[in-house]
């Protein structure tokens, strides 16, 4: 019973509080034959690009969340000529639509640098909870082509349809990104209640028509990016707060949450708020037969794999999963962000794909719709680093024990063993020797370093093999960072 108690606690915290996924969370498996297929080629992509975007990266602030009345550090508002008045600052923020022009706007030179270093699919915020969409929207005029939007005359004013079709073009999987809640509609925040937390501010029971209203709403603007937008691979669906939840689990997370607190004080609340969203993935899969649905944070068979939030999980997981992880300032435009560097960025490539898993690596676009140069040199960091490596990165599943000391391992379908070496802070050359003790190759396999034809001579030991590594490779290394060796076939 106490382990019961304790899983409910930790799914609940999790879907309510961060939005971030962790391992110990139940996994439902998918079904449908087409979305199982779709799936396992999914899985051999590993490297995907998300992108944060709206009319709030002209204040640098995170994303949507400064609406929300919620007393935590990233609701803070900080910008706007009044940010104690709290719906003085909310009219304020919602006028920057009148000001949003990005008219640098160059989705073919983004999907460019995507396929340079190596990604494989897109994930666009068509909608964040802000409720401004960046898609042509017939169901709000808070979006980027209405008349108010000064963007709106620009050809390229649709600009989630600009995205997908210039990143496909580039052959990339297209996913948009769109946020369940929606502060600025009046079905999910009516305005005759002050907004109490991010959740719906009346009760979903007392007005039912409104509720539906929203449901509605919710589902046709879905329904418009599967119709109207070409192929889409890939739904991935925030705000984890708005799903049915039983009355077991809403009372339990009271319970938890009020022995924790000891003035009874709660910086927000759970409700039930059904979204249907069985209905809903059902019309969508009829439009995108095969459709991968990542409605994040609800348990249940919507949730097609699992996505850590800003971090890498300690161990291989045993389903479908993907590391959504800020490359540099914040989801949302910061300006003069620092980025992580070109080692920090592919050791983590290596390392989340050794345990199995995918990289969503977030760039953030600037308000005039730039990406900063770092994110430039970045992604050229990884695509020189994939033109020698990539094919230990697709395709590959993960080889117990997956990381020994600095090198992780991969296999691929023909029983080839992928070791990659990382490099420490400043270590430009691989080792003369490099010693594995988990895994021993087979009798006379051929054993390379990617990116070189010559044969490398390794000798078995009593625990595992080390390879010779000659001075000559050694002194002109096919990349930087990581080196990987080839193991032709392993010991089972």
């Amino acid at each position: 019973m106490k382990k019961t108690l304790l899983i409910i606690t930790v799914l609940f915290s999790i879907q309510l509080f961060s939005q971030a996924i962790y391992e110990d969370e139940r996994y439902v498996p998918e079904t449908d034959p087409l979305v199982l297929e779709k799936l396992d080629e999914w899985q051999g992509l590993k490297f995907g690009l998300l992108m944060h975007w709206g009319t709030y990266s002209q204040w640098g602030i995170v994303e949507s969340w400064s609406l929300c009345p919620e007393e935590y550090g990233w609701c803070e508002r900080k910008k706007g000529s009044n940010p104690n008045d709290y719906f003085a600052y909310k009219k304020e923020y919602e006028a920057l639509q009148t000001t949003f022009n990005p008219v640098k706007f160059d989705p073919d030179r983004w999907a460019k640098a995507a396929k340079d270093a190596g990604m494989r699919y897109v994930v666009f915020t068509t909608k964040h909870h802000d409720g401004f969409s960046m898609f042509d929207s017939k169901y709000t005029d808070y979006k980027i082509t209405s008349p108010k939007t000064p963007f709106s005359s620009n050809p390229k004013a649709n600009i989630a349809k600009e995205i997908f079709s210039s990143f496909r073009n580039q052959g990339l999987w297209a996913g948009a990104y769109f946020s369940k809640p929606d502060w600025n509609v009046k079905s999910y925040w009516d305005p005759y209640f002050p907004p109490k937390d991010r959740n719906v501010n009346y009760s979903p029971v007392d007005y039912p028509e409104k509720w539906q209203e929203y449901v509605d709403f919710t589902h046709n603007q879905i329904m418009e990016l599967m119709t109207d937008y070409g192929k889409i691979d890939i739904l991935w669906l925030d705000g984890g707060w708005v799903a049915k939840t039983p009355k077991a689990e809403i009372t339990e997370w009271y319970k938890h949450n009020i022995a924790n607190d000891e003035e009874g004080y709660l910086k927000h609340r759970i409700i039930n708020q059904d979204i249907k969203m069985d209905e809903l993935v059902v019309k969508a899969r009829k439009k995108q037969p095969g459709l991968i649905v990542v409605d994040r944070a609800v348990h249940g068979k919507n949730q097609n794999y699992l996505t850590p939030e800003n971090r890498v999980p300690e161990k291989t997981l045993p389903y479908p999963w993907e590391s959504c992880i800020i490359s540099g300032g914040g989801w949302s435009y910061t300006p003069n962000a620092k980025y992580m560097s070109a080692r920090e960025g592919i050791h983590m490539l290596v390392d989340v794909v050794a345990k199995g898993g995918n990289l969503l690596l977030n760039v953030a676009p600037s308000p005039e719709g730039e990406w900063q140069q770092d994110a430039y040199d970045l992604l050229k960091a990884y695509g020189d680093w994939m033109d020698v490596n990539s094919t230990a990165i697709y395709e590959t599943k993960p080889i117990a024990p997956f990381k020994e000391n600095n090198i992780c391992m991969t296999q691929n379908k023909k029983g080839n063993v992928f070791l990659f070496y990382l490099a420490a802070e400043g270590e430009d050359k691989i080792p003369a020797e490099v010693v594995v003790k988990s895994i021993t190759p087979k009798r006379g396999a051929k054993i390379t370093m990617l990116g070189s034809n010559k044969r490398l001579k390794w000798v078995k030991q009593d625990e595992g093999f080390k390879v010779i590594i000659p001075e000559s490779l050694r002194n002109n290394l096919p990349s930087k960072y990581a080196w990987t060796l080839k193991i032709e076939a392993v010991n089972k």
